[in-house]
């Protein structure tokens, strides 16, 4: 039996949520940004407003933090910025949720919005009266639960092939013939009867395995809620036929997307999967890189899932607060505060056409991306929060198949069948 796509039952989910946000309470959360050591969203005046994000790495001399300085002056409030690394900032986000004291504004990563918004401790869109329908809808699905929009999309980013160049071109491959899984197959092979290795990715036991194989999964017209559909099964077996072939190395099953992307660095592989984020770091290899859209099985772009942040506004007492909260999420989204966020976060793509145009003509050079991101599916659009489930048994049956402990097909039925356990078990 398949999953079911069904409405998620918000009230008896909650109490399953508030749980798991009490063990996280044990964890230490500290701000390594413009706030301090802090668990609270206090709501301290009329002119300060609260910010969480994920985003350590970008200290208070960084162009984030100014971009959000500027915001707050055009608004004329005092934003006190906290950043959390990613999952500390979900742990700290669930508690804060049963504690009611999450702050004005959180930038939450996009998979586990309807988690969140499922304790009920979200706003809607609609409620606050921000305007959505500029965005993409694609972008904006993760968001979406049970029709209604809780949040925003900060940017997006996604899956594309990395490729070196010098390895194509000793190969004989030209990029652009790569159209779907059979010519991407026979370059691969070019690559390897050039002595080199073909194209690695993240195989990894974890979340980051699922989002890499997804694309093809996808690509292949598989659906998360029939894991061990034809289709599904046909997408492991392309993955676990590269390897078998030597067209991927064996790493391929440890590698996470650092080391994946660690393995292409070292001028020896011909095609990466990976994402957006690497675009910086491609051009300071010591050979020169290129990108192209990962191809569906028959030809066209495949659906890569979305990765990056939504902006979330969190239930107020004082809904007075919501105007000024609005004011500065609005200011972050023009199509200017969509390309300046794009820049400041190694290539974010915007989520409206019209700052993916206005990107694109300062970075022509990003068009392969904007193409995959307006191609791109949101990991929980097909399950909301049913979604950790399944991507848990997605990974497994990967593990599965590329150690050769089972087939693609055995794999994926037992993946199926465990999904709906863990599904049903709510």
């Amino acid at each position: 039996m398949a999953l079911k796509h069904r409405n998620r039952q918000v009230t008896m989910r909650t109490t399953k949520i508030i749980r798991i946000a009490a063990v996280a309470a044990s964890i230490t959360v500290c701000a390594t940004s413009l706030g301090a050591c802090s668990s609270s969203g206090s709501e301290d005046s009329d002119s300060s407003y609260t910010l969480w994000d994920p985003y350590p790495q970008f200290d208070k001399n960084s162009a984030w933090a100014k971009q959000i300085n500027k915001c707050a002056d055009e608004v004329g409030v005092d934003i006190k910025r906290t950043s959390h690394d990613s999952q500390s900032l979900t742990n700290q986000a669930l508690l804060s949720a049963q504690e009611g004291s999450l702050p004005d504004l959180v930038f939450y990563d996009n998979p586990g919005v309807s988690t969140l918004a499922a304790t009920g401790a979200l706003a809607t869109m609609e409620e606050v009266g921000i305007d959505t329908s500029e965005v993409d809808k694609n972008l904006l699905a993760p968001g979406v639960v049970d029709g209604k929009t809780y949040g925003i999309p900060v940017g997006a980013n996604t899956l594309a092939l990395y490729y070196n160049k010098a390895i194509l071109k000793k190969a004989g491959v030209d990029p652009e013939s790569i159209k779907d899984w059979a010519s991407l197959t026979d370059a691969l092979e070019a690559v390897k009867k050039a002595g080199h290795k073909g194209i690695t990715f993240a195989g990894f036991a974890s979340e980051e395995g699922t989002f890499q194989f997804e694309p093809f999964f996808w690509g292949a017209g598989a659906d998360l809620s029939k894991l061990d559909s034809p289709e599904a099964v046909e997408a492991l077996s392309l993955w676990k036929d590269w390897l078998d072939r030597g067209l991927a190395p064996s790493s391929v099953i440890s590698n996470s997307q650092t080391t994946s992307w660690d393995e292409f660095s070292t001028g020896e592989v011909g095609f990466s999967v990976n994402g957006t984020w690497q675009a910086v770091s491609s051009t300071d290899l010591d050979f020169e890189t290129g990108f192209t859209t990962i191809p569906a099985k028959d030809g066209g772009v495949a659906p890569s899932p979305t990765g990056g942040e939504f902006m979330l506004m969190p239930v107020k007492k004082d809904t007075s607060r919501y105007e000024t909260t609005k004011k500065i999420v609005n200011c972050i989204s023009t199509t200017e505060g969509q390309v300046e966020t794009a820049v400041t976060h190694s290539y974010y793509i915007p989520p409206t056409r019209a700052a993916q145009e206005d990107l694109l003509k300062a970075h022509p050079e990003l068009k392969v991306w904007v193409e995959a991101v307006r191609s791109a599916r949101g990991r929980t659009s097909e399950l909301g929060t049913d979604y950790p489930k399944v991507s848990e048994q997605v990974w497994t049956a990967v593990q599965n198949a590329l150690s050769g402990t089972m087939t693609p097909q055995e794999a994926l039925k037992n993946a199926q069948k465990a999904a709906e356990s863990a599904v049903s078990a709510d």
